[in-house]
């Protein structure tokens, strides 16, 4: 077997076991408390659906980023928020019940939107056919490794809600584990090309993460949200599911290189998460005329 396809089928296991996790820590009332709170859901899709891709868009032509890394920039804006928003809203005083439900519904969300959003990134930046779009199957394979998962973790924590509320933490812990040997296993088998390809896409991709994280708050902000709802938007946005786009981007359409942004951002992001938390937000809450 080689170790591309042992490092793939790891990717697999990896992703579905952050999706049973992710399962293990939600219920219906989940989905049903966005109907509370209609503005926040309104103005955190419209950010994850529309406002992102734009922005990342914009970014690609700017910085010029080479069409193979522009595409998959791309896969990651289209990418839903990550485990790791929940964790970010909680140490910086966001509303993490409403990270936890919009995780959920842009999870599912981005079983549509993603292979749309990536197969236009495709057919605009890659157009010598250096990657096929995602097809029909592919798009399946998707939806059954991101939503099978969660939906056996509910079950599960429906079913026995004792042991998914023990399971819950150990679970994200260990899915956290098997990720970064995965991602740290791939990221040393190629790290030449990595570290060649650095200065193309890593400032491409720490603007755009910071470019979300700023959109989602002040964005949040002045439609009216109040500090708590526009923070856990701004890391639902800013902290993007790189597993998943590291998962469609080697383990689907077979590209290293599609990669290598999702992988960058995997590490980067919880230096700029960290940052903007500290400089943006604790620095508004010291002025509680502006919170």
């Amino acid at each position: 077997m080689s170790s591309n396809l042992v490092v793939t089928q790891l990717l697999v296991v990896a992703l579905a076991l952050v999706m049973f996790g992710l399962g293990l820590s939600l219920s219906l009332q989940d989905f049903t408390r966005l109907l509370k709170h209609p503005k926040a859901v309104v103005v955190a899709l419209l950010l994850q659906i529309v406002v992102l891709p734009l922005a990342c868009y914009g970014l690609i032509i700017a910085l010029d980023v080479p069409p193979l890394f522009a595409v998959g920039l791309m896969l990651l804006a289209a990418s839903p928020g990550g485990i790791s928003a929940n964790l970010f809203s909680h140490l910086f005083g966001g509303n993490v019940a409403m990270n936890i439900s919009l995780t959920a519904i842009n999870t599912v969300l981005s079983i549509i939107t993603l292979p749309l959003i990536s197969n236009w990134a495709i057919n605009t930046f890659a157009k010598t056919g250096q990657v096929v779009p995602l097809q029909t199957g592919k798009v399946v394979e998707v939806i059954a490794v991101v939503l099978i998962p969660v939906f056996i973790g509910m079950w599960m924590r429906t079913l026995k809600p004792g042991f998914a509320a023990r399971s819950e933490k150990p679970m994200k812990i260990f899915s956290a584990v098997v990720l970064a040997v995965v991602a740290i296993g791939a990221l040393l088998k190629e790290w030449q090309a990595l570290s060649t390809s650095f200065a193309s896409i890593g400032p491409a991709v720490v603007a755009f993460n910071l470019l979300s994280l700023l959109a989602g708050y002040y964005l949040s902000r002045l439609a009216g949200l109040d500090k708590p709802m526009s923070t856990a938007i701004s890391y639902e946005i800013g902290i993007h599911n790189s597993t998943l786009a590291i998962f469609v981007a080697l383990a689907v359409l077979n590209n290293f290189q599609l990669a290598l942004p999702a992988a960058i951002y995997s590490v980067s992001m919880y230096i700029t998460a960290t940052l903007f938390g500290l400089v943006v937000l604790r620095r508004r809450a010291s002025q509680p005329l502006m919170a």
